[in-house]
């Protein structure tokens, strides 16, 4: 009992272990700036949709900065309750944003092994990372599917999934047959690729899918034995971007599917009993400690963190 005195009391800091963590912290990886307007603000940064989605489901947000060392990166891991690796422009294979996820990654599934629960999620390109990060190739395909909102195409075992099983029925119509998800991706993976490449068939679940032209391309995915998720679409744009685009979805249904998604993965991260050593620690890398920039006027988003 006397290592205990020097902790805060259980209503600023403790969560109530082991029951679920009602003070979930989300790791939001942060990517380079790849767009040409964005350099004057930083070398990296996260779209603020991310932060405001998952704040919206009761979490907090750390963001997972590049260039850190590998210590810091494992002491962040060992902090932070899930991860989210977001959408964006770079590249698969020589990026930094996709070195420092396959550490995540790795440490996921470590941590999973152990029984030690710890949720991934992945956004657009994050989604097209995890199918890289688990089959160690890129499988993408072309398709034409750059700012367009879709229903989606529900597989056989969507019903029994972790992520759809409790979705209402009258919101399964509605993902079905409403054009509920955002699409901004001009790269796909395609059911072909997936199927014939073993490591991905054998690890994730199929739940969705969609179609361009002839190509049926998988826009939901979970693996079969970690809490790991993948989306082709944005469910983060339904209420957080403003965009005047006919891809960004805001009707009453489209509001409620995006926060089902969120409702979802914060679930999953209360499941995570990692913790800050200190609440010190914890201030000092929340994402409070950075204020967003007003970028509606020249970009897609319409605010932005920076880093440097």
């Amino acid at each position: 009992r006397g290592s205990l005195r020097s902790r805060p009391p259980p209503s600023s800091y403790s969560c109530s272990a082991p029951g679920p963590n009602e003070r979930p912290i989300v790791g939001i990886l942060s990517q380079e700036c790849h767009f040409d307007e964005f350099h004057k603000f930083g070398s990296s940064y996260i779209a603020a949709s991310y932060v405001k989605f998952l704040e919206s489901a009761g979490a907090r947000i750390v963001p997972i900065r590049l260039n850190l060392s590998d210590e810091e990166y494992d002491r962040i891991f060992h902090s932070i309750n899930g991860v989210l690796f977001p959408g964006g422009g770079v590249d698969l294979k020589t990026s930094e944003y996709s070195r420092v996820a396959k550490i995540f990654y790795r440490k996921a599934l470590e941590a999973n092994d152990k029984g030690d629960y710890f949720p991934v999620w992945g956004t657009c390109l994050g989604h097209e990372l995890l199918t890289y990060l688990t089959s160690g190739e890129i499988l993408l395909v072309n398709t034409k599917t750059n700012g367009f909102s879709l229903p989606l195409n529900f597989t056989s075992a969507a019903k029994r999934s972790r992520l759809f099983k409790n979705l209402p029925n009258d919101l399964l119509h509605a993902f079905a047959n409403e054009p509920l998800t955002s699409n901004f991706h001009v790269w796909s993976i395609s059911m072909e690729n997936f199927t014939k490449n073993e490591k991905l068939y054998n690890f994730y679940n199929i739940l969705t899918t969609n179609i361009d032209n002839e190509v049926e391309f998988i826009s939901t995915m979970e693996a079969y034995k970690y809490p790991i998720y993948g989306v082709q679409w944005h469910p983060e744009k339904n209420s957080f971007e403003w965009k005047n685009s006919s891809g960004i979805p805001h009707s009453s249904s489209a509001i409620r599917a995006a926060h089902y998604i969120a409702d979802f993965f914060i679930n999953e991260a209360r499941k995570s009993l990692h913790r800050f050593p200190s609440e010190g620690e914890e201030t000092k890398e929340l994402i409070y400690n950075y204020t967003p920039t007003y970028t509606g006027t020249f970009s897609s988003f319409q605010q932005v963190y920076f880093f440097d």
